[in-house]
């Protein structure tokens, strides 16, 4: 697995790209993100993480299988995150294996669930 949330070297920042499933804000390592296109029928969805109300853009992204995608419904944008603003998530907490931390951003109106989209694709079972 990558090691998301990592800092580029000689910084103490993270990119994070925000988005929406539904009405719930999540965010990933923008390094994950290959882009975002219209989505497809195929695409994936997680329940866990709510379904879209309409679905109509994808993350995609690069897995070992090959390009995986993640329906959405919005994309809010990418910001730059100080590190002292993520959590990895703790090892005691009975996560989902792609819920890998929380985003404490000031301008985020509630701490925002990080996800590690490779993982997503595992969970659902199809790269």
């Amino acid at each position: 697995m990558n090691d998301v949330l990592a800092p580029e070297p000689g910084t103490d920042e993270v990119d994070i790209l925000f988005f929406l499933i539904g009405d719930a804000l999540y965010g990933t390592d923008a390094s994950q993100v290959l882009r975002i296109d219209r989505s497809l029928p195929e695409d994936i969805t997680l329940p866990d993480l709510g379904l879209p109300h309409r679905g109509l853009r994808a993350l995609v992204f690069d897995t070992p299988e090959g390009e995986g995608h993640l329906k959405v419904d919005a994309v809010n944008g990418v910001r730059s995150i100080p590190v002292a603003a993520l959590r990895r998530m703790p090892a005691a907490v009975a996560a989902a294996p792609y819920a890998v931390g929380v985003c404490l951003d000031e301008q985020a109106p509630r701490p925002v669930l990080l996800i590690d989209l490779v993982e997503t694709a595992k969970t659902q079972g199809r790269h």
